[in-house]
């Protein structure tokens, strides 16, 4: 009889998994159940709005010289560029305390300036996270004016029509974005005070470092002393109690939607829908059900093992913050997974932000350390046993299958993983007639495709893989010279390369 029983207990274990298993399962999703309910609930306990928030002035960045605000005030501004949400953003938050202290309305803006549209895929996952923000702000009494002209002058003719007595910008470490914020401060009226919130990182870029730094492992001290102080909760973005006098229009989405200058070839992706709403369902399956293998098979392709979030990292549609606050609940059960994905999210994207900050040419071969630049020349005139050109590469017709297939991915999804996107670019700088070339058609790939393209994060990978920057000289060998070297061998042991390609080999052209 208790041989029996031992065996139906068995049985049962077998068919439903062991206790422990089905224990941890549930409270797995016990703690992400309504993450976006839960989360919301974190920001009401954390303060009733950011009038009773200790906000830390270390996140703001003076532009303009004058401080005070002009008498004739009749709003403050939010120029929305790159945090693309309402909810767990620095710089909206800062604005509504402005506009509270002021006691006026506060507005936000979005400037789509024409002369630096998106291909489709990009554009249309950007303006429907936009038409979410406007629903979301319309809830909160605060309006959202989509503005569409040459930045400098459509934003500075908006200060003046609405006498805004306060600018309040985001922060990009990028070459345009730092360029318009320039152009601004030049157009709009000298007594309007105008700052920048870095909202994007967790410790703000010029907090973290004055300096470039030259690897992780020089500005990961560096992070580590000040995220204590900038890892907090969010306070809310709550309903506004000043209203604007004027009555505000809906946005037209149909007009910028359907513009016929955007390259309509890149289209959109089914697998990724756009807004911070959809960016919490991903966040929550990611600590649901992969983070507890990120630690282990965050570099096997084939694995579905990592956080998928970038884009909406991307566009700012959810917060990095965020995303490590929610993940950090799972320490005690993932540590390991919990380390990686912080290293990940903090350390190496804290460092990407530096490098394009501090160094003007984070695209071109020049902004690379002597080191890379020196080996990087010696061998450039070497023999390359293949050689394809731009549209070679774009049409993914090189010699090799798994080359091919992540380029399928990248065209067909929009995204890369990650290891890949490593061994990708490498393959680039073998098979192309320079590194310069190389380097170039490397970006442009990333820009054109991937969902999270025109980033510091892409830049800085593209850099690391072709010129060797945070990295260090390996063993010398023809074309890379002292570079960091992968093949299709290394990548066989790491993971099925066979299945990864099958995956792709439909796809292809």
């Amino acid at each position: 009889m208790a041989d029996t029983d031992k065996g139906q207990k068995r049985q049962a274990e077998a068919d439903n998994g062991t206790t422990e298993e089905k224990k941890l399962k549930a409270d797995t999703e016990q703690a992400s159940e309504s993450l976006l309910s839960k989360v919301t609930h974190f920001r009401e306990e954390c303060a009733a709005s950011i009038a009773d928030f200790n906000f830390n002035k270390k996140r703001v960045k003076v532009v303009s010289d004058v401080k005070d605000m002009p008498e004739e005030n009749e709003g403050i501004l939010y120029w929305m560029m790159r945090d693309q949400r309402v909810q767990d953003n620095w710089a909206m938050l800062y604005a509504q305390r402005l506009a509270l202290k002021q006691e006026v309305p506060l507005h936000v803006c979005f400037c789509l300036d024409p002369s630096n549209l998106l291909p489709l895929r990009h554009h249309s996952f950007m303006l429907n996270g936009l038409k979410e923000v406007e629903q979301e702000l319309s809830k909160l009494d605060i309006s959202f004016h989509l503005l569409i002209g040459e930045t400098a002058e459509t934003i500075a003719k908006f200060v003046g029509e609405k006498k805004i007595g306060g600018l309040v910008a985001d922060f990009s470490p990028l070459r345009k974005p730092q360029e318009w914020v320039q152009d601004v401060a030049k157009a709009i009226p000298k007594n309007i005070p105008f700052c920048q919130v870095d909202a994007h990182n967790i410790i703000p870029c010029w907090v973290t470092s004055e300096k470039l730094e030259y690897a992780a492992r020089t500005i990961r001290p560096k992070v580590h002393k000040q995220l204590g102080s900038f890892l907090t909760e969010y306070p809310p973005v709550t309903v506004h109690p000043h209203k604007a006098t004027t009555k505000h229009e809906a946005v037209n989405w149909d007009e910028p939607m359907n513009d016929q200058k955007v390259d309509r070839s890149i289209t959109e992706v089914d697998w990724a829908t756009p807004g911070s709403t959809a960016a919490f369902d991903m966040l929550e399956s990611f600590v649901r059900d992969r983070l507890k293998v990120f630690a282990t098979e965050r570099n096997d392709p084939t694995k579905e093992a990592l956080s998928n979030i970038s884009p909406w990292l991307h566009f700012g549609q959810i917060a990095a913050q965020r995303c490590v606050l929610v993940v950090k609940q799972f320490k005690n059960k993932y540590k390991d997974s919990v380390d990686s994905y912080t290293e990940e999210l903090v350390v190496r994207r804290e460092l990407a932000e530096n490098f394009c900050f501090y160094n003007e040419k984070y695209d071109s071969i020049e902004g690379t350390n002597e080191w890379a630049k020196k080996t990087l020349e010696v061998h450039a005139g070497d023999e390359r046993k293949y050689i394809y050109t731009q549209e070679q590469f774009e049409e993914g017709k090189t010699h090799e299958d798994l080359w091919n297939a992540a380029q399928t991915q990248l065209v067909q999804e929009g995204k890369m993983h990650g290891f890949l996107r490593m061994y990708w670019a490498k393959k680039i700088l073998e098979w192309s007639k320079s590194p310069q070339e190389a380097l170039n058609i490397a970006i442009h790939l990333n820009d054109k495709y991937s969902l999270d393209g025109r980033d510091p994060n892409g830049y800085t990978g593209c850099m690391w893989s072709i010129c060797g920057i945070h990295d260090q000289g390996w063993a010398e060998r023809d074309v890379f010279g002292k570079v960091r070297y992968m093949n299709y061998e290394g990548c066989k042991r790491k993971f099925d390369v066979d299945l990864f390609v099958r995956r792709y080999k439909a796809k292809m052209n």
